[in-house]
């Protein structure tokens, strides 16, 4: 089961998620956009079996080029996680954010999903309950039984034809949306 991820819909976050990441992605090596025109054009969360761990998946665009980064956000910090930085949030205060592949809670899940044929988690307002339209759909594909899938797990980065390595694929994570009045269909990681 994909499980909820509760949205605080009226919090306020200093810096903001998208400043946060201005800083963080001129420094990775798959990145060679410019911060200044960052967007955010997609969004889904995973959740947490225990409900500790932010698990939210941004899909950003600069320039032409679409990213897909997945961050983790942590109440406490996280041993050998790839710090991005932090925030406060306006409810539920200091925020630690990572990247999440650096993260075991995301790392852990997102192979779950993959494996297993799941869904990304509904995302509901805290204040209100209320669903959340999805701006994206997210689902594993599941791997057939038997097949001997280790768990090694490959971020796609760079959503386009170029970068959409499947070889040697046993699962993946495909994403459906609409970008500029067009259909996409992305596959966001693999599973080898």
């Amino acid at each position: 089961m994909s499980g909820t991820a509760e949205v605080h819909t009226t919090a306020t976050l200093a810096p903001g998620k998208l400043d946060l990441l201005a800083r963080w992605l001129p420094e990775q090596s798959w990145f060679d956009g410019d911060v200044t025109d960052l967007e955010r054009v997609a969004a889904f969360r995973f959740a947490d079996p225990d409900g500790e761990v932010g698990l939210d998946s941004m899909i950003v665009r600069s320039r032409s080029t679409v990213y897909h980064v997945p961050v983790s956000w942590r109440a406490e910090p996280l041993a050998d996680g790839d710090l991005i930085g932090t925030l406060e949030h306006s409810v539920l205060g200091t925020r630690y954010c990572y990247d999440a592949t650096t993260d075991p809670v995301y790392v852990a899940e997102l192979v779950r999903i993959i494996r297993e044929g799941d869904q990304a988690a509904d995302i509901v307002a805290a204040e209100s309950g209320e669903p959340l339209p999805p701006t994206i759909t997210v689902a594993g594909t599941g791997v057939v039984p038997g097949v001997d899938a280790q768990g090694q797990v490959r971020l796609i980065r760079i959503l386009d034809e170029a970068h959409e390595d499947t070889h040697a694929a046993r699962g993946l994570l495909v994403g459906t949306w609409t970008f500029a009045g067009a259909e996409r269909e992305d596959v966001l990681a693999v599973l080898r």
